[in-house]
């Protein structure tokens, strides 16, 4: 037996009689256990650190006022939780109606923003398209420079976008590392593929909606994802382009009433002949609401990420 074949039979049964009982793979030593108990603290503080946050924002959003403000603005832990900031917030006022606007402009700008860097990205592997290599130029180069605020909002003024809900899809509706990401990926398929679906008489758009796309799973949820999550952060550009208060995406509410700490009135609210709740507990309620959506989409597309992004980003 090899010197290498002896070094993966590390504390197997099947290790050659007399053989000595070795320790290391592939001339590496496994971790100390005092080592391995560093890692595990290191690890357990860094979980402390993200989780703890999370858990004083619920807690606040289910706590009542005495208790908000014994604590100091910050609960840990609720004596008498209440769900009645999520009934208020719910109730049918501002930031519900913001809600199903963030949803709206998520799930519709994400489904357009992936066809669209679909079809650029295939086309760019077509070496045959037309303006083939100065589409990829324009494509690379929206990633060394980006438009300012002053051209963006002149341009969405003369389009006449302002107060709508297309001024925070079509701005933004390609990004050119995810076109790339794509088109990587596009060209990584099996080429004899495409060429017998072309040789059936299958036309560009058959080979894209037939046989890539299904192929292509994995990086349609990865870039869906980013989309997505970008659509569903996004909140200046519904500061610089919307006036109506009523077409507030979630986020901006969210800065209006958390970050500068604007007052939830009962009215606004839609709570008739009631008092609203603690206002520490709406705005953590209101943040609360912003992180699930994010947070439940995403286990759903985990085991597409690590493949899709870097079978994407290896070639190109």
């Amino acid at each position: 037996m090899t010197t290498k074949a002896l070094t993966f039979a590390v504390g197997r049964r099947d290790a050659p009689a007399g053989s000595p009982r070795l320790r290391t793979v592939n001339g590496v030593a496994p971790p100390s256990i005092p080592m391995r108990a560093l890692k595990g603290v290191v690890l357990l503080a860094c979980c402390t650190v993200v989780v703890l946050p999370i858990v004083s924002v619920v807690s606040t959003s289910l706590a009542d006022q005495r208790q908000i403000t014994t604590a100091g603005g910050f609960v840990l832990w609720p004596d008498n939780p209440s769900l009645n900031a999520y009934r208020a917030i719910f109730a049918g006022g501002v930031v519900t109606r913001a809600l199903t606007v963030s949803l709206g402009i998520t799930v519709v700008g994400a489904l357009l923003s992936l066809a669209v860097t679909a079809g650029l990205a295939y086309s760019l592997t077509r070496p045959r398209t037309f303006a083939h290599k100065p589409l990829l130029m324009m494509v690379l180069l929206t990633l060394l420079f980006s438009p300012g605020i002053i051209p963006s909002y002149l341009t969405v003024r003369q389009l006449g976008l302002l107060d709508s809900y297309w001024s925070l899809i079509l701005p933004v509706l390609v990004n050119g590392f995810n076109v790339i990401v794509m088109r990587a990926f596009f060209m990584d398929l099996p080429q004899d593929l495409l060429d017998s679906a072309r040789i059936d008489g299958a036309g560009e758009f058959q080979t894209l909606t037939r046989i890539v796309l299904p192929l292509s799973k994995a990086v349609l949820a990865v870039v869906g994802l980013f989309y997505a999550v970008a659509y569903w952060n996004s909140f200046f550009s519904a500061l610089l382009y919307i006036n109506d208060t009523a077409k507030w995406p979630l986020q901006l509410v969210l800065r209006t009433y958390v970050v500068d700490n604007a007052v939830l009135s009962a009215d606004q609210l839609n709570l008739v002949g009631e008092a609203p709740p603690p206002q520490q507990s709406l705005q953590m309620a209101i943040l609360v609401i912003s992180l699930v959506p994010i947070l439940l989409v995403y286990p759903l597309l985990q085991r597409h990420f690590a493949k899709g992004l870097l079978i994407g980003a290896v070639k190109g």
